[in-house]
């Protein structure tokens, strides 16, 4: 009878203790959302105000807000759950809380457990946010944009993704400045059977508005222009580069159908959910049939960085919950300022590899799709090796 007792009274304090860990974490947790949030949108609130100040309702401003906040709170829930964990260990560590719950018979992986499952439900809530709620409410948002007639249509010419938005044109832009644009790539198309009709290649060019009118003029320089070749059953065969004071070239790209209401503008790589991600890369010769066969390989490997970067981003709660609880313990400070340098020392080399994907996501022998999962699986080590220490 002592011994079932015994056994009752210990499993009533493992729900207390449980109960004070997750109610410390949370109240942190959601401080560091709206804190972290806020600052993510600090765009979107000046793209809001701009939306304002031009006499759209208040109504249109708010749905304008709150599509943004999903793809905000992909990269936010991530850094406060790190956040949260570093401040809530290392404040138990230096509190001695931790030493005497270890003194209770208490092992490390049994204080921690509340907290990895709570990390664990947000790793869940992340993969639905980030593969179904963000790329729908980011393409409403465009919709939005483009329906209010504010968007700068030189925006639509995004750096490194070749945009379809003009009728008869397919754009790839390398680099861009304000209205001044590098390493262009443009395909002329016909409309009703996709062909290409003309590949040209430029090494800059300068872009001008003509809102009157709706059309970008196109002034690009270092031209390199290439048509089908009539006996090469469609293959682009090169017509011959003129000499390099004349190498400019005027297009025009007319973007008044995309300020027509009805009109559907195509969906960016950022709008797409994982089947349809998914399915552009299960098969390149319908998902890439607008573009020729040359550039399928990279427009792959680009949707597979999209991917990988989703999954990695969805894990990262879990990840980052799992690394953070040796650090807060050895960590012994009370302070946030040792929390939130360990958290920026984490993030960065997180971060850095996501953005040495994106940078290399138009080199497919490089796989920059395999390197989001560098800090993933090297942080599921690294938790591992100090967790068992601090044992």
């Amino acid at each position: 009878m002592h011994h079932t007792l015994g056994g009752l009274n210990r499993g009533s304090n493992l729900v207390k203790l449980s109960n004070y860990l997750v109610k410390d974490f949370l109240t942190t947790f959601s401080m560091a959302m709206l804190l972290i949030t806020f600052a993510f949108s600090v765009g979107a609130i000046y793209k809001a105000v701009d939306i304002m100040a031009k006499g759209f309702p208040v109504d249109v401003v708010a749905r304008f807000f709150v599509y943004n906040l999903p793809y905000s709170v992909a990269y936010t829930i991530p850094v406060s759950a790190l956040f949260s964990t570093l401040l809530l260990f290392g404040r138990l560590s230096s509190d001695s809380e931790l030493s005497a719950m270890k003194g209770g018979g208490l092992s490390i992986r049994q204080i921690a457990s509340p907290i990895v499952l709570l990390s664990f439900v947000l790793m869940l809530f992340c993969f639905w946010n980030n593969f179904s709620i963000y790329p729908q409410t980011t393409y409403y948002n465009r919709q939005l944009i483009k329906s209010l007639g504010v968007e700068d249509p030189i925006k639509l010419l995004e750096e490194g993704r070749f945009v379809r938005d003009f009728p008869g044109w397919v754009i790839y832009v390398g680099k861009k400045s304000s209205n001044q644009v590098e390493d262009v790539i443009a395909y002329q198309v016909d409309e009703d059977t996709g062909k290409v009709q003309m590949s040209l290649r430029a090494d800059r060019g300068t872009l001008t508005v003509d809102q009157k009118n709706s059309i970008i003029d196109a002034e690009l320089e270092g031209c390199r222009m290439e048509v089908p070749d009539p006996e090469g059953a469609g293959e682009l065969g090169e017509i011959g580069i003129t000499p390099s004071s004349e190498r400019i070239k005027n297009i025009r790209l007319n973007f008044k159908e995309l300020l027509q209401q009805e009109k559907k503008i195509h969906p960016k790589r950022k709008n797409m959910t994982f089947s349809e991600l998914m399915y552009r890369v299960r098969n390149p010769e319908q998902g890439y049939s607008w573009l020729p066969s040359e550039n399928w390989s990279k427009e792959r490997t680009r949707d597979l960085v999209e991917v990988n970067q989703r999954i990695c981003l969805s894990i990262a709660p879990f990840m980052f919950v799992l690394i953070a609880i040796p650090l807060g313990i050895r960590s012994h400070r009370k302070e946030s300022s040792a929390g939130m340098l360990i958290s920026l020392a984490v993030l960065f080399v997180y971060y850095i590899f996501i953005i040495l994907s994106d940078t290399f996501q138009g080199s497919p022998v490089l796989r920059p799709w395999l390197w989001p999962w560098i800090p993933i699986i090297g942080g599921q080590i690294a938790a591992f090796v100090l967790t068992r220490r601090a044992e």
